[in-house]
Formats: structure tokens, C-alpha cells, sequence
């Protein structure tokens, strides 16, 4: 069997674009009921999305992608993504990150106080995306 043929298909791709398009050897998912790995010839199934970092290696260069709520559809030689949004770990920021990080931590804190005017689930929601971004960063400069 070709090398093409033991691999997958992945597409990630959110409202606004076509993330990625590749031949892959594994991909990992931050799954709505904990995180999972594919591998070529994996069993049909679909699942949420919940803020983390996905990864996915071709060869010996694993890439890192911080996403959001969304979808994912696994195939046996294919992975759709579907993501509210994905950012290569390549392109955050860390200090706008850090910031989202402070301002979402900021806001559960006036909550805990009684502060009438805070959404939590949007803050916490907010923490969970940007502690995603620090990650995905932080796991790519690790490999580097």
C-alpha cells in the first residue's frame, strides 16, 4: 500500500476560511467529552468541539491549532472540521492572549463578587479560548 493510501484527509475550515487541507498521519481533537486521536482506517463517528488545542502530525512536523466550538466528522480516511474558529499556533499572539486570558479571569472575579452585570458563561467561555491559544503556543515552541 502507497504512503498516500495509510494516510488522512483532514480539513480544517471555520465560517471565514479553508484552514487546512492535508495528507496526515494522526490527528488529536479536543472533543465536548474529552479529547481523541485518529489514525487511518478509524471508526465513522461524529463529535463536538470544545475550546482546546488540536494537533496533527505528517511524519515527524506536528502542527498545533487552537480552536473553539464546532464539529468534528471522522471518516475512515478522512477528518472535517468544522470550527467556530482555529488559529495556527504559528500565528497567536501570545500578549493578546495573555490579555483575553486577564480580562476573562477579571470578569469571573467581579462575578464572584455579586457583580450583577457579568455573563459567566461568556467569561468562563472567554478563558477557556484563550487558555487554548496559550497552549497551542506554548506546545508548538516546545517543539521547536
Amino acid at each position: 500500500m502507497d504512503q498516500e493510501a495509510q494516510r488522512l484527509s483532514l480539513d480544517i475550515v471555520t465560517p471565514e476560511r479553508h484552514l487546512v487541507y492535508e495528507q496526515v498521519d494522526e490527528v488529536n481533537i479536543p472533543g465536548s467529552e474529552g479529547d481523541f486521536g485518529v489514525l487511518p482506517g478509524h471508526t465513522p463517528f461524529l463529535s463536538t468541539l470544545r475550546p482546546g488545542v488540536l494537533s496533527y502530525r505528517k511524519g515527524k512536523v506536528v502542527k498545533y491549532f487552537a480552536v473553539s466550538l464546532g464539529f468534528a466528522e471522522v471518516i475512515p480516511h478522512r477528518v472535517i472540521v468544522l470550527a467556530q474558529t482555529a488559529e495556527s499556533a504559528e500565528h497567536i499572539s501570545e500578549q493578546r492572549a495573555q490579555r483575553a486570558r486577564d480580562r476573562a479571569k477579571e470578569r469571573l472575579e467581579d462575578a464572584a463578587k455579586g457583580s450583577e452585570k457579568i455573563d459567566v458563561d461568556r467569561a468562563e467561555f472567554a478563558l477557556r479560548r484563550a487558555m487554548a491559544r496559550l497552549n497551542a503556543l506554548r506546545l508548538h515552541r516546545a517543539r521547536r
